[in-house]
This record gives C-alpha cells, sequence and structure tokens, in this order.
C-alpha cells in the first residue's frame, strides 16, 4: 500500500476497490494515466457469498483486462439455461443453444474476483493504492450505494427504499444444477437459485428477495428450517436442499444521483457503479451496469481531444449521457416487474402469467431480449 507521501501527484483519484473502481483503474492505466486507487484497509468481515451474473460484455472486458478467474475451480460458471417460474402457471425458459450463445450469463465468485482484480492492479504501471487520496484533475467515486464521498461533497442522490431485503447464501443441492438459474416469483417475493461451482456441479448461490421483517426472522433461523424453505418455495426442482455457512442479507433500494459529472470544492467528481445508480437485483445486472460505466468512462477520457483535460465537463457529459439511458431502461423493467408481481389482485396475476408464458412463445421478440442482456450483438 502506498502512502499520501509516495502519491503526490495523480491524474485520476478513484475512490473505492470493489469491481468497478479496479477494472476503471486498470483501463486508465492502459492510457498511460497516473492513477491513484483509493483503498484503506479492509475491515474483517464475515464469509462472503456474494455471487453475481456477468454477461459477455463483461466477462470480454475483464478477460482483456487479464481478471477473468476462469482458471480458478468454482469461480466461473456458464449459466446454459435459464427457467422463470410466475406464481400461477406463467414461465419463460431461454436457452444458449437456441441462441447460438456458449452460455447466457457467466455467474462468478465476486471475492474471487475482485482478488483477480487486485492481482492484476499490483502489476499495473501507473496504479498506486493509497489510503489518502492525493490532489487530481478528476475524481472517480465508485464507493457502492452508500458512498461516503458522495454524501460529504452532497451530491444530490435519491433513494426508492423497497420494502424488501435480499437474504443471500450458499446452498448445496441433492441434484446437480445442470448450469440452469432458476427464478421464481411468487406471494410478492422474488426467489433466485443461480448455479455455482461449474457445469455439474450441485453448489448454488441463493438471492432470496422478501419483506424487510420476514428476512431478519430468516437471518436467525436454524440452518435446515431456512433450506428446507427455499426447498419448498423452489417447487422441490433440485431436491434437498443444505445451507452452507451463514446467510447474509442487505435492504434492496431504487435509487440515482441527479447528476453524474459535478464540480466541487475539491475539484470533478464523476459517479459510477452504484454511486451513480442502484436497480432491483432480479435481472441480475448491477455489476454489468457498473463494468459499463467503467468502460464508457475509460473511452470517453481515451477519445477526448488533444486540447480537453480530463475534468473538463463538456467531455464529461458525454460518458453521462451515453450511460444513463441504459441505466435508466434497466430501472424502469426491474422497477416494473417488481411492482407488477408485488400486486394481489387474481385479475392481474392472470394477466402477468399469461403476458409471461406469451413472451415465452414471442419468438424474434424474446430473442431480441435474451441477446441484449447477454451483452451481445444481434
Amino acid at each position: 500500500m502506498s502512502s499520501p507521501a509516495t502519491a503526490q501527484r495523480a491524474d485520476v483519484v478513484i475512490r473505492g476497490a470493489g469491481v468497478v473502481g479496479q477494472a476503471l483503474a486498470l483501463l486508465l492505466a492502459q492510457d498511460r494515466l497516473r492513477v491513484a486507487l483509493v483503498a484503506p484497509p479492509a475491515a474483517p468481515r464475515a464469509d462472503d457469498v456474494r455471487a453475481y451474473a456477468l454477461n459477455n460484455t463483461s466477462r470480454e472486458l475483464l478477460r482483456a483486462l487479464r481478471a477473468w478467474p476462469d482458471d480458478v475451480p468454482g469461480a466461473v460458471t456458464p449459466v446454459t439455461g435459464m427457467q422463470v417460474h410466475g406464481d400461477a402457471d406463467g414461465t419463460l425458459r431461454f436457452d444458449a443453444a437456441e441462441l447460438g450463445a456458449e452460455a447466457l450469463t457467466w455467474i462468478v465468485d465476486v471475492p474471487t474476483l475482485e482478488r483477480r482484480l487486485g492481482d492484476a492492479i499490483g502489476f499495473a504501471a501507473g496504479v498506486q493504492r493509497v489510503e489518502e487520496a492525493p490532489a487530481a484533475r478528476l475524481t472517480v467515486v465508485c464507493e457502492g450505494r452508500h458512498s461516503a464521498t458522495r454524501e460529504a461533497l452532497g451530491i444530490e442522490h435519491t433513494v426508492f427504499p423497497y420494502p424488501h431485503k435480499a437474504v443471500a447464501a450458499r446452498l448445496r443441492a441433492a441434484q446437480p444444477h445442470g448450469g440452469i438459474a432458476r427464478q421464481w416469483f411468487a406471494d410478492g417475493e422474488v426467489l433466485a437459485l443461480l448455479p455455482l461451482g461449474g457445469a455439474n456441479a450441485h453448489e448454488l448461490a441463493l438471492v432470496w428477495s422478501l419483506p424487510t421483517d420476514q428476512a431478519a426472522q430468516w437471518l436467525q433461523a436454524e440452518p435446515a428450517a431456512l433450506a428446507a424453505a427455499v426447498q419448498a418455495r423452489s417447487m422441490q426442482a433440485l431436491g434437498e436442499l443444505t445451507l452452507l455457512g451463514a446467510p447474509q442479507a442487505w435492504p434492496l433500494q431504487l435509487s440515482r444521483a441527479r447528476r453524474w459529472i459535478s464540480r466541487t470544492a475539491a475539484g470533478t467528481v464523476v459517479l459510477a457503479g452504484d454511486a451513480a445508480h442502484a436497480v432491483h437485483p432480479l435481472a441480475g445486472q448491477g455489476l454489468n451496469l457498473g463494468l459499463a460505466d467503467a468502460a464508457e468512462l475509460a473511452r470517453v477520457l481515451h477519445a477526448r481531444e488533444y486540447w480537453r483535460e480530463l475534468d473538463d465537463p463538456k467531455l464529461l457529459r458525454r460518458y453521462e449521457r451515453a450511460r444513463a439511458a441504459d441505466v435508466q431502461a434497466m430501472a424502469w423493467v426491474t422497477d416494473g416487474l417488481f411492482s407488477l408481481f408485488g400486486l394481489a389482485d387474481s385479475r392481474v396475476q392472470l394477466l402477468r402469467n399469461r403476458g409471461l408464458s406469451g413472451f415465452d412463445r414471442s419468438g424474434p421478440l424474446k430473442r431480441w431480449f435474451a441477446r441484449q442482456a447477454m451483452g451481445l450483438s444481434l
């Protein structure tokens, strides 16, 4: 870890050393920019159960940065099929082979990915890890949805909290998952079982969106009781389930910053990743959106006119305009689905399940939607 004294000058300061911050640092280093990555010593934490779905665009970005951890056993699992079940008889299925793709998405163990990015940072000329930020023309905030820097600078940020928390855990199933991601909408809840550990493994990542009070109860429940509840709500799809380690939970929200670019007393500040926006995890696109932010910001800075400085607001607005529309579209989709399946009216239930099954039979529309979510061109 470099000290502030050895990092007196930097072109760009990045606050936040998670996946998005580290990826951005590596991208900017390729342009020979001097990057200070602010990474205070990590506090001890319980076993990290995070596992995210990354699409083809994110995968290719991380491969180009030599940070894709597919050589670590069990760290990356290709999803070759997806099954979505409504709260009646509505179903929606996707198959990678039908779409001519290697996989629909990849489920990645996040702690492993962060370590791999950290290893790459260690070999990147021009990137220094620091505990305190040096002076720089441009600061990029990638600290996540609870960004202390964003709040300290008074950058306007609107939060619409959902009355739910996400309960996350690792499970072992009696039957192999077969590379299939499964999701159920029922009683306003969203339960997803994501395949982990490789193509024919038995390990699963649970992400269960449910009311806050119920989430608290399940965190305190006996492991066998939680596993049995997930087993019942997943229609016994993979047989008996066993909890692996303690579950974790976090509040869910729809949030966005009013502006992603701000002139502050500390200089020009840009937001990226969850510091700029957060959506419901039911579509599994949160980290994909953040990595797309990093890629677009790096592209804009690389393509700037020779006479523009890095902190030129007109330059940085190009980044904001390019990303805001995509993020807003995903926010609209995820919020709409969450709200739709939260309605208890039986007439609405009939229509949404018919709509789910109808979309499954829609042919070109279904294919277009799938390839967009996968980060593939048509």
